[in-house]
Protein backbone atom coordinates (compact mmCIF):
# COMPACT_ATOMS: atom_id res chain seq x y z
CA UNK A 1 0.00 0.00 0.00
CA UNK A 2 1.20 3.51 -0.77
CA UNK A 3 2.84 5.46 2.06
CA UNK A 4 0.10 8.11 2.01
CA UNK A 5 -2.86 6.45 0.31
CA UNK A 6 -5.61 8.63 -1.04
CA UNK A 7 -8.73 8.74 1.09
CA UNK A 8 -11.80 6.85 -0.02
CA UNK A 9 -15.30 8.22 -0.20
CA UNK A 10 -17.99 6.35 1.71
CA UNK A 11 -19.22 4.78 -1.55
CA UNK A 12 -15.69 3.78 -2.62
CA UNK A 13 -15.20 2.10 0.75
CA UNK A 14 -18.48 0.21 0.23
CA UNK A 15 -17.19 -1.00 -3.14
CA UNK A 16 -13.93 -2.13 -1.55
CA UNK A 17 -15.94 -4.11 1.00
CA UNK A 18 -17.62 -5.91 -1.94
CA UNK A 19 -14.20 -6.80 -3.35
CA UNK A 20 -12.90 -7.97 0.04
CA UNK A 21 -16.00 -10.08 0.61
CA UNK A 22 -16.43 -11.51 -2.91
CA UNK A 23 -12.97 -11.35 -4.52
CA UNK A 24 -12.47 -10.39 -8.18
CA UNK A 25 -15.57 -8.86 -9.77
CA UNK A 26 -16.76 -7.48 -13.09
CA UNK A 27 -18.60 -4.15 -12.94
CA UNK A 28 -21.85 -5.92 -13.92
CA UNK A 29 -21.43 -8.13 -10.83
CA UNK A 30 -20.96 -5.02 -8.68
CA UNK A 31 -24.22 -3.67 -10.08
CA UNK A 32 -25.97 -6.93 -9.19
CA UNK A 33 -24.53 -6.86 -5.63
CA UNK A 34 -25.61 -3.25 -5.07
CA UNK A 35 -28.77 -2.52 -3.08
CA UNK A 36 -31.82 -1.08 -4.78
CA UNK A 37 -32.06 1.33 -6.42
CA UNK A 38 -29.21 -0.14 -8.48
CA UNK A 39 -26.56 2.36 -9.58
CA UNK A 40 -25.98 2.73 -13.31
CA UNK A 41 -23.23 0.55 -14.83
CA UNK A 42 -21.30 3.63 -16.02
CA UNK A 43 -21.40 5.18 -12.55
CA UNK A 44 -19.86 2.09 -10.94
CA UNK A 45 -17.38 1.73 -13.78
CA UNK A 46 -16.17 5.28 -13.16
CA UNK A 47 -15.90 4.66 -9.42
CA UNK A 48 -13.93 1.43 -9.91
CA UNK A 49 -11.53 3.18 -12.29
CA UNK A 50 -11.06 5.85 -9.60
CA UNK A 51 -10.25 3.09 -7.07
CA UNK A 52 -7.71 1.75 -9.55
CA UNK A 53 -6.16 5.20 -10.00
CA UNK A 54 -5.88 5.49 -6.21
CA UNK A 55 -4.09 2.12 -6.08
CA UNK A 56 -6.77 0.08 -4.30
CA UNK A 57 -7.75 -2.25 -7.16
CA UNK A 58 -6.20 -3.58 -10.36
CA UNK A 59 -7.74 -5.47 -13.28
CA UNK A 60 -7.38 -8.43 -15.59
CA UNK A 61 -8.55 -8.02 -19.19
CA UNK A 62 -11.00 -10.46 -20.74
CA UNK A 63 -11.46 -9.23 -24.29
CA UNK A 64 -13.05 -5.83 -24.01
CA UNK A 65 -14.14 -6.24 -20.39
CA UNK A 66 -12.22 -5.96 -17.14
CA UNK A 67 -12.39 -7.98 -13.96
CA UNK A 68 -11.23 -5.93 -11.00
CA UNK A 69 -9.60 -7.28 -7.86
CA UNK A 70 -8.37 -5.68 -4.62
CA UNK A 71 -4.65 -5.01 -4.25
CA UNK A 72 -5.04 -3.55 -0.76
CA UNK A 73 -6.26 -5.94 1.93
CA UNK A 74 -8.97 -4.96 4.37
CA UNK A 75 -6.40 -5.26 7.17
CA UNK A 76 -3.99 -2.87 5.41
CA UNK A 77 -6.82 -0.42 4.81
CA UNK A 78 -7.98 -0.60 8.44
CA UNK A 79 -4.46 -0.03 9.79
CA UNK A 80 -3.90 2.89 7.44
CA UNK A 81 -7.24 4.46 8.32
CA UNK A 82 -6.66 4.04 12.05
CA UNK A 83 -3.17 5.51 11.71
CA UNK A 84 -4.59 8.47 9.83
CA UNK A 85 -7.21 9.14 12.51
CA UNK A 86 -4.63 8.87 15.30
CA UNK A 87 -2.30 11.21 13.43
CA UNK A 88 -4.98 13.77 12.61
CA UNK A 89 -6.91 13.83 15.87
CA UNK A 90 -4.47 12.61 18.52
CA UNK A 91 -1.12 14.05 17.32
CA UNK A 92 0.21 10.50 16.76
CA UNK A 93 -0.36 9.66 20.43
CA UNK A 94 -1.67 6.14 20.89
CA UNK A 95 -1.73 6.86 24.62
CA UNK A 96 -4.02 9.79 23.83
CA UNK A 97 -6.37 7.43 21.99
CA UNK A 98 -6.52 4.98 24.91
CA UNK A 99 -6.99 7.85 27.36
CA UNK A 100 -9.88 9.20 25.30
CA UNK A 101 -11.49 5.75 25.17
CA UNK A 102 -11.23 5.40 28.95
CA UNK A 103 -12.49 8.95 29.58
CA UNK A 104 -15.47 8.45 27.27
CA UNK A 105 -16.15 5.08 28.91
CA UNK A 106 -15.76 3.25 25.59
CA UNK A 107 -13.33 0.88 27.31
CA UNK A 108 -13.57 -0.13 30.95
CA UNK A 109 -10.68 -0.24 33.38
CA UNK A 110 -11.15 -4.03 33.52
CA UNK A 111 -10.78 -4.27 29.76
CA UNK A 112 -7.72 -2.03 29.94
CA UNK A 113 -6.16 -4.22 32.65
CA UNK A 114 -6.90 -7.30 30.54
CA UNK A 115 -5.19 -5.66 27.56
CA UNK A 116 -2.14 -4.79 29.68
CA UNK A 117 -1.96 -8.40 30.94
CA UNK A 118 -2.15 -9.71 27.38
CA UNK A 119 0.65 -7.37 26.26
CA UNK A 120 2.83 -8.32 29.23
CA UNK A 121 2.30 -12.03 28.52
CA UNK A 122 3.23 -11.57 24.84
CA UNK A 123 6.48 -9.83 25.79
CA UNK A 124 7.69 -12.65 28.04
Amino acid sequence: MKENPEKLTRREEELMRCFWEHGPLFVRELVALSPDPKPHFNTLSTMVRALEAKGYVAHNSFGSTYQYYPVVSEEEFSRSTLGSVISRYFENSYLGVVSALVEEEKISLGELRSLIDRIENQNR
